[in-house]
């Protein structure tokens, strides 16, 4: 659809941001196809400074309708499951089950499950690979079988890389091309995915941002996605980048920023004369973040930048080329001319960015290199005096602030080749000096796909940095979503023993308490050559600037100046060792694995032959007896708090990933079906398996309840008992009594991961509404999806305002008569000592989160699942 066609819009097309050409574009392109009407296309066009939903508070839900999807196995792997379900749901109604198909292309790259479980020798690649067939065979049959029984929908087999980088690399074109109507039409790619990451690809002028595995799954079944006109700040660059420092350390800067200034559901676009300096890695390490700073994406618009990074990574000549044509003739291409307007800007230079790690605790708790372990220190100085934590590992000792991990992981810098090389020379200068990395510090090396692989061994980098323990480990997210694997057993029994709080140091974007590995407290995200360097120290109480990491062969103290690379030398490596005749090889053979994947035993069928005895595939509860008419939605009453939590509660302590406990409800319910502990996988692995899934639902070890007595971890009290449950075994007591739930929460319920099981997992232990003060997108989006209500504390007000202590009786009441971002009353009756009624009640005005009519009409429907069925059915 040519823009120029169109009706002026209310701020001119050269002033217009261009991720507002974009949604236009489709809007219009699609205009009359029974989602899209005439009157959201103007809406769109009506857009100007101050506009948005947010400023005017109309709540008008405009379409967008992306091109394709990507999925990772984590999410994909329960997507198909429920793809494969609804099937039997839709025979069950009398609908044609065939009519349950992708209806834009889809695909899937398995890079969740590789775990690092041998690590620091050369064979480990090798036998963490066969460990996680071992563990995945099940899951991956069923994903073989959604690729023959599925139209539109592709998997790229395990050991290719990291979904986001895979798509950066290869898959998208920027500019594709459909026959529509008979003749060729070219448009914007845009995609979704259910990884919160997908935002990567807008680094390559790609609109993408993540959703829910739910709202995933609308999309793919052929419904566009609904929001209110967007929120659209400017993110201004300018300068050049100091020397010495690199794309990890801006990215955390943008971050902190960005976190500080709220751009919380916002679209982030970047301009400013500081883009011709910014490579395209870089821009894309800024992309993957927007989830940590809270924005939906962050878009940077095509330029030649973008037409050069096509050709370095093998894209075909006419596709280039169609690329800048059609940016220039859309006016999507970046320009030094007007500024575009935006509802706010926020202008960072670039000549001021300093090495940087973040952590202990969020990513966008930025630390400057000098700040390193003082700001260890403060954040634990409880711990100050109350014993000496130390422990004899080999023959040296390690402390609090000890490094037990060290991994170079996550396509957020795996995906950059100048920080990838220069932690290779950072190693090869290390290794030149005879230094070493301490026996406590596990060590890996996970790349985002195998052209980090071929351009290292090109460069000679790959044997210093597996001197220092850094051998490739695995092709996959690995560390950065917790799959760490184990640590040394004498390391791991010293951290116990002496109450040790050590931490990870990773190149990854996400470092929540308890994420990267149970026994590690504390995590750090830096650069690939930072990694390295903290490996070598041993210990993040230091200051890298003054401090040595570490002595040479003759005993020589040795500091990371010494060893850093220049700026110059990173610049020629990269020129030397990364060409397009490297991404094309790796690329050549990408959807055809190896001779494991190959092997697999695939079922047949177009509807999936459920195993009753599985542990790993299980038709969800959630998809049967769906009934063909929505009933009214009850109202709440006498409802009781499963949980009263805090600020910044995030998806892995609503769902972990990681590791499943032999004495949880999870791990015993598949002890009780004969599954051996060191069978149990993580939960991550069991995301297709819906009983697991409920059991793992607030398994979080790190999770803080207010409920719980004072207690860390997943136990709640269960009332009016008082007794300490594990959080599943109380929601199943409250089950069994017919009690309906409800959860408290403070600030940013549902930050972190697009886990759609954080959703699931809630609804299945019997929760109807969340009451927060406030959430991130994804996961509200996510509730609305399994049909529980989001309420929303008035601003300024909360549990503690109310003096709420989760122990009270809760009742809503109306809610069939809700209305979109309304007002509801939450009816709460005072409990007294032995938990009595006291008769105590009062009333607290909540809004109702359910933020347009779509959603209202998803919340009726009983989730998005049983709202897609019924329309099929009226068709």
């Amino acid at each position: 659809m040519a823009l120029e066609r169109l009706p002026a819009p209310a701020t001119s097309w050269e002033r217009l941001p261009v991720i507002l050409k974009i949604l236009i574009e489709g809007a219009a392109r699609r205009a009359g196809n029974g989602f899209v009407r005439p009157e959201d296309v103007d809406a769109y066009l009506a857009w100007k400074p101050g506009a948005s939903a947010a400023a005017t508070g109309d709540e008008r839900e405009l379409p967008f309708s992306p091109a394709r999807v990507v999925l990772q196995d984590f999410t994909g792997v329960p997507a198909v499951v429920d793809l494969a379900a609804l099937r039997d749901a839709a025979r069950e109604l009398g609908i044609d089950p065939e009519r349950i198909n992708p209806q834009v292309p889809a695909d899937l790259v398995i890079d969740h499950s590789v775990q690092i479980d041998r690590w620091a020798t050369p064979e480990a690649l090798e036998q963490n690979v066969t460990r996680e067939y071992e563990r995945n065979a099940e899951r991956y049959q069923l994903l073989r079988w959604a690729q023959g029984a599925f139209d539109r929908f592709r998997v790229v087999p395990p050991g290719a890389g990291i979904v986001h980088q895979v798509n950066l690399e290869s898959l998208a074109t920027v500019v594709r091309v459909e026959e529509i109507d008979g003749a060729p039409l070219a448009f914007p790619d845009t995609c979704v995915g259910t990884d919160s990451h997908t935002t990567m690809i807008s680094g390559l002028g790609v609109l993408g941002f993540g959703v829910g595995g739910i709202e995933a799954e609308a999309v793919l079944l052929g419904e566009p996605l609904f929001s209110p006109l967007p929120k659209i700040v400017g993110l201004k660059l300018t300068g050049k980048l100091p020397a010495g420092t690199t794309a990890t350390d801006l990215v955390l800067t943008v971050t902190e920023r960005l976190r500080a200034h709220g751009v919380v559901g916002a679209y982030v676009e970047a301009f400013g004369d500081g883009l011709a300096t910014v490579s395209l890695a870089d821009r894309a390490t800024i992309a993957n973040m927007s989830p940590e700073f809270g924005a939906t994406t962050t878009l940077f618009p095509i330029d030649q930048i973008t037409l050069d990074y096509l050709r370095v990574t093998g894209r075909e000549s006419a596709q280039i080329e169609l690329v800048g044509a059609y940016a220039k003739a859309q006016g999507l291409w970046r320009t030094s001319g007007h500024d575009p307007l935006y509802d706010e800007v926020v202008e960072i230079s670039l000549n001021e960015i300093v090495p940087s790690l973040a952590g202990p605790k969020r990513p966008q708790d930025r630390v400057a290199l000098p700040n390193l372990g003082t700001g260890f220190e403060r954040t634990y100085a409880d711990r100050a005096g109350s014993k000496a934590h130390s422990a004899t590992v080999g023959v040296t000792t390690m402390r609090d602030g000890a490094v037990a991990i060290a991994a170079i992981t996550s396509c957020t810098n795996t995906s950059n080749p100048s920080v990838m090389i220069a932690s290779g020379l950072l190693a090869r200068n290390a290794v030149a000096r005879g230094m070493q990395v301490p026996a406590w510090v596990k060590t890996s090396l996970a790349p985002g796909s195998r052209v980090v692989t071929a351009y290292l061994e090109r460069a000679g980098l790959l044997e210093p940095l597996a001197a220092l323990g850094f051998n490739v480990a695995g092709y996959g997210c690995t560390t950065c979503i917790g799959n760490s694997g184990p640590l040394d057993q004498e390391v791991a029994a010293a951290v116990e023993r002496e109450d040790l709080l050590v931490a990870a140091v990773l190149s990854g974007n996400r470092n929540f308490e308890g994420r990267i590995h149970p026994a590690v407290r504390a995590a750090y995200l830096a650069s690939p050559p930072l990694v390295v360097a903290l490996a070598l120290a041993g210990t993040v109480v230091t200051n890298l600037d003054t401090d040595p990491i570490g002595n040479d062969r003759s005993g020589t103290p040795v500091y990371l100046r010494d060893l850093w690379p220049s700026d110059q030398e990173i610049a020629a490596a990269v020129a030397k060792a990364a060409d397009a005749s490297l991404y094309r090889s790796s690329y050549a053979d990408l959807f055809a694995g190896d001779a494991r994947w190959q092997g697999l035993n695939v079922p047949t069928g177009r509807t999936y032959a459920w195993d009753p005895a599985s542990t790993y595939i299980a038709r969800p509860a959630f998809t049967e007896k769906i009934p063909a008419t929505a009933a009214p939605i009850a109202d709440v009453h006498d409802a009781r708090a499963l949980l009263l939590l805090g600020d910044s509660v995030t998806t892995d302590h609503i769902s972990p990933a990681g590791s499943i406990r032999a004495d949880s409800p999870a791990g015993r319910w598949m002890i009780e079906r004969g599954v051996a502990v060191g069978d149990f996988n993580s939960y991550g692995a069991r995301r297709g398996h819906d009983q697991v899934m409920k059991r793992g639902t607030f398994a979080n070890i790190r999770l803080r309840n207010a409920l719980a007595d004072g207690k860390e971890g997943p136990i709640t009290s269960h009332l009016p008992s008082g007794e300490l449950l594990a959080v599943a075994d109380a929601a199943a007591r409250y089950a069994e009594s017919t009690t309906p739930l409800v959860i408290i929460a403070g600030k940013e319920y549902g930050s972190g991961s697009s886990r759609d099981w954080a959703a699931k997992g809630t609804q299945m232990l019997g929760v109807r509404a969340v009451i927060a003060e406030s959430y991130e997108r994804i996961h509200r989006s996510n509730l609305i999806g399994m049909g529980i209500l989001p309420l929303q504390f008035l601003p300024g007000e909360s549990a503690a305002s109310h003096s709420l202590n989760g122990r009270e009786r809760f009742t809503l009441q109306a809610l069939a008569a809700v209305s979109p971002r309304g007002r509801i009353q939450l009816h709460v009756e005072q409990s007294g000592a032995g938990d009595t009624a006291t008769g105590e009640r009062r009333a607290i005005e909540l809004i109702v989160r359910l933020d347009g009519p779509m959603e209202l009409e998803t919340y009726r429907q009983g989730g998005i699942m049983p709202a897609v069925l019924r329309r099929m059915a009226k068709q």
